[in-house]
């Protein structure tokens, strides 16, 4: 018998009991589905950390107060805050002079406050302070407008830069450059509305206003910790530049060979690096746990199998008593169950990617369906329904024709 001949034999079995093989797929389909719906949950959540949260410019890194790891445990930061000195604008400035692989280096500092025009209020706004090489750094776009420049940064300008949905609740229906705005009580001329940036996990990135670091620490204060961005010389030299801030910022910090570090180096595979020891051992936990129902999908497909040969005793008999052999019958009953378990799983992956479409339209829950995960539920579903059918098939395989015949 040839494959294609075994094939089409399991296709008209299965077909033939229509209700009984939709019911005994449901374990597929279900096990199938909840496994893709986590895992391109997990996909989901790793992209978004890749694009909009790890992504914080091109060969770029941050020096700040607190390491990633200092946030490990209320312990931990607790010990770093009572160890670690606030990043100031003099660190910042010894990490611009350096001309080796650092190619530049620029300071943000973030705050909230009260954001004023006219009758209309916004409160409790994000307020971003940075110097104006970081719109380079980090790639800041402007929908209209522009960033503010070194001479606006230098005389402590009170002019702004407004995020996308700010823009649309203050000025509606006009053009906000060269208006005034007031932040915290203080008026700021508005001279660029940034690119909307959209959402992350439902939060708005593009309520904020951003004004020049210095007019910023002359109206907040300049005791205050500040973060540092420094860009790399090129992609080659962005390891070595890593390490001249760390040597840099120890030298300036007058810390021992033996002493750790009192500031934090957070680069994007620090931020992945600490995903994946938060999520990872949940995202093996979740998998696992629903893949327990691809094993009860499997025991279903194995006892209705062993029905079916019960049922089909008589045919057996007459297939093998006109030359059918053994590797026959083996082969026509493998196929049933693994088409079965392939059709569920197939089921499986169509009901896990509307689900996902529709979490992620009506949800801020990010989803992403690898085509990888696809092709690997395939494969485990069909070895799952292959795995259920060796039993029932050597059963049927080595049923004697005469005793098969005169069954009932």
């Amino acid at each position: 018998m040839s494959f294609r001949e075994a094939l089409n034999l399991a296709l008209f079995s299965i077909l033939a009991h229509k209700l009984r093989s939709f019911l005994t797929l449901l374990g597929v389909i279900f096990g199938v589905a909840t496994v893709i719906v986590v895992v391109s949950l997990v996909e989901g959540f790793n992209t978004y950390v890749d694009e909009k949260i790890a992504n914080i410019g091109t060969n770029a890194f941050s020096v700040q107060k607190y390491s990633i790891e200092d946030f490990s445990s209320v312990v931990a930061l607790n010990a770093a805050r009572r160890r670690n000195k606030d990043v100031t604008l003099d660190d910042l400035a010894a990490l611009k002079g350096r001309n080796d692989a650092i190619l530049d280096a620029g300071g943000k500092a973030v705050d909230t406050g009260d954001v004023k025009l006219g009758s209309i209020s916004l409160l409790r706004i994000q307020i971003n302070a940075a110097t104006p090489n970081v719109a380079d750094i980090e790639r800041i776009d402007a929908s209209a407008g522009r960033f503010f420049n070194q001479v606006e940064e230098d005389t402590r300008r009170h002019v702004c830069f407004i995020g996308a949905d700010v823009a649309e609740k203050l000025f509606p229906t006009s053009n906000p450059l060269g208006h005034s705005i007031k932040i915290d009580g203080r008026p700021f001329q508005v001279i660029g509305v940034g690119k909307a940036l959209g959402t992350v996990f439902g939060q708005p990135r593009d309520m904020y206003v951003s004004m020049p670091l210095s007019t910023f620490l002359s109206i907040y204060g300049s005791r205050r910790s500040i973060n540092i961005i420094i860009t790399s010389a090129s992609e080659s030299s962005y390891l070595d530049a890593i390490d001249e801030a760390r040597v840099t910022m120890r030298a300036r910090r007058k810390l021992s060979p033996s002493e750790k570090d009192s500031f934090g180096i957070v680069t994007p595979s620090a931020i992945n690096e600490l995903r994946d020891k938060i999520f990872g051992t949940i995202q093996t936990a979740a998998v696992g746990v629903t893949s327990i129902s691809l094993v009860v999908g499997g025991i279903v497909i194995m006892n209705i199998m062993l029905v079916s040969v019960t049922e089909r005793t008589k045919e057996i008999g007459i297939r093998k008593s006109i030359g059918a052999r053994r590797v026959d019958v083996l082969k026509q009953f493998l196929a049933e169950s693994t088409l079965l378990s392939l059709m569920g799983g197939s089921i499986g992956v169509l009901i896990a990617f509307m689900l996902a479409k529709l979490v992620a339209t009506f949800t801020p829950v990010p989803t992403s369906l690898p085509l990888g995960a696809v092709g690997v539920a395939l494969l485990v579903s069909g070895s799952v329904g292959l795995i259920s059918g060796v039993y029932p098939a050597w059963k049927a395989a080595g049923l004697d024709p005469i005793e098969a015949l005169r069954s009932d």
